[in-house]
């Protein structure tokens, strides 16, 4: 086993390396724009072969899988990074519940300030909102179990709290559910024990989690573009809703790797990183990658080490036992394929000592990284139609969505599609033809597009159109700070108008889109 390396960035020491190897540190590519603070290195001078991460590539191809975005770090030292077009560097992604781990972090924070302990009580934070009656379990209920999430709720609570009624806060929601089995009895995975412990950064620090972190976490590590989406209290939701780039999910895994040192300074304290890291409760019989224990809103991953995991393939992979992070974001629709693709096909090609160099199969693994890409759908560039609708109007019919009007403008081997609602700036999206077009495509918040419960943040769309037959114009956009997307099938009948949907989870699991058509006529 490699010996613990403390990461230090030291630019002069990666100098020295590569210096030696001059062909083997081209990382400018053109999906790679962001400003690195991580140190480089090839995969041989850190145990890991070329040839072996390309293998790796092809098993992703062959999973099938959607990824976004990967990155993969050994002995403190990226060896490996790559996004899919039209997916980036810079761009924010999705975390769905990898959120948690960032929550989980700020408890331990505050702790470490004594401002709380893994023992109180929770209805202490909360005097003003208990039911009228606190039974016993309610009563026995801790932070730790919020944080190994075994509450004693006989299903998750998330949906039941965003349902709650206008103006009803959200922890007197949860505290007024059945707490229905003994509080650390038996896990039972709870996104609304995770907004808990939100609420309870908020109340003993006066702060939202996201604010409490920027100078304990974000700072030292260098994470500057990040946004978390709070509840109608101003309460970060802590299950979910946090983004930031890749490479900053990457430092994420890394300090929890170093023990919670970065740059030689306790960020995190050891004890911290250590029972949150470790199995707090049994959820499985080691039978699946989420059967293997729950610590403090981390994962045990069946090969040894934990992880920060969300929905749909987001990962922070830390693997104490080989010195490596593996991060992926995705869109995945089998996510037990997705981790299994990692255990047999990467960590095996890990080895304890650095590699002969190969400067042909880096050369062939960085082009292949650089190439990474997802192409929109290659259909017709041209249609009779595009003459006759061009910059024309199409008013809609009453729709769920208050659209009023669209219209599409062929200019330039692109579509500019225009949404007009009562009351709101228009909405315009420029497709390329047969390309994605990013730039000045910005999808505003939640639902001023199309209602999409998992898609409810603003995000950059990467934008692209093509013409299936003669009066059907497909639509494609990738919100490329989400994990999401979505299709729209544009019909033209003389004067007519029919929008049909389909969102990407429904395109990837083949099934049909459960929104209604929109209809709709040209004016004028």
């Amino acid at each position: 086993m490699p010996n613990r390396r403390v990461f230090i960035k030291d630019a002069g020491l990666l100098t020295i390396g590569f210096g030696l190897f001059p062909s083997l540190i081209s990382y400018s590519h053109n999906n790679i724009s962001a400003p690195f603070t991580l140190p480089r290195s090839t995969p041989e001078m850190q145990g890991i072969s070329s040839a072996g991460i390309s293998r790796f590539l092809e098993a992703i191809r062959e999973s099938k899988q959607e990824f976004h975005s990967l990155m993969i770090l050994r002995h403190g030292y990226v060896v490996a990074e790559g996004w899919w077009q039209p997916y980036s560097s810079e761009h924010r992604q999705q975390l769905y519940s990898l959120s948690k781990s960032f929550t989980g972090t700020a408890i331990g924070l505050a702790v470490a300030e004594g401002l709380l302990t893994v023992d109180d009580p929770v209805i202490k934070f909360f005097p003003d909102l208990l039911p009228n009656e606190v039974n016993d379990n309610l009563a026995a209920l801790k932070v730790k179990h919020l944080l190994s999430m075994s509450v004693g709720h006989a299903k998750d609570s998330i949906l039941i709290l965003e349902a709650s009624a206008t103006g009803v806060p959200w922890e007197k929601t949860f505290l007024n559910l059945p707490v229905v089995f003994k509080p650390g009895s038996q896990f039972m995975y709870n996104s609304g024990a995770s907004f808990m412990l939100s609420a309870i950064i908020k109340k003993v620090t006066g702060q939202t989690a996201h604010e409490y972190l920027k100078p304990r976490l974000y700072k030292p590590l260098e994470i500057n573009n990040t946004t978390w989406g709070e509840n109608w209290e101003g309460i970060n939701m802590g299950a979910s809703h946090l983004r930031m780039p890749t490479e900053d999910i990457a430092k994420f895994g890394q300090l929890y790797l170093q023990k919670g040192i970065w740059n030689k300074k306790q960020i995190i304290s050891k004890e911290w990183v250590a029972v949150a890291s470790a199995k707090q409760i049994e959820n499985g019989k080691n039978d699946s990658s989420w059967g293997y224990g729950y610590g403090y809103q981390f994962w045990l991953n069946p090969p040894g080490g934990f992880r920060a995991d969300g929905a749909f393939g987001q990962y922070s992979m830390v693997l104490p036992e080989l010195d490596a992070v593996v991060v992926i974001t995705s869109e995945s629709m089998e996510t037990k394929k997705t981790m299994q693709v990692v255990w047999d096909n990467l960590l095996p090609e890990m080895k304890d000592a650095p590699l002969p160099q190969n400067i042909s199969d880096h050369n062939i693994l960085l082009k292949e990284l650089k190439d990474l890409k997802y192409n929109p759908p290659q259909l017709a560039i041209i249609s009779p139609m595009a003459a006759k609708i061009s910059g024309k109007e199409f008013i809609l019919d009453k729709n769920v969505f208050n659209i009023k009007s669209v219209s599409f403008r062929f200019i330039d081997k692109s579509c500019i599609f225009t949404l007009k609602e009562d009351g709101k700036p228009d909405i315009i999206i420029t497709n390329g033809i047969n390309n994605w077009i990013r730039k000045g495509n910005l999808k505003p918040s939640a639902h001023s597009l199309f209602s999409l419960r998992r898609i409810d943040f603003d995000s950059i769309v990467a934008a692209s159109a093509g013409w299936q037959n003669d009066n059907t114009l497909l639509l494609t956009w990738r919100f490329i700070e989400t994990v999401h997307g979505d299709s729209i099938t544009c019909l033209f009948d003389n004067d007519k108008l029919t929008i049909k949907f389909l969102f990407s989870v429904n395109r990837l699991q083949n099934k049909p889109d459960d929104r209604s058509d929109i209809t709709g006529r040209v004016i004028g």
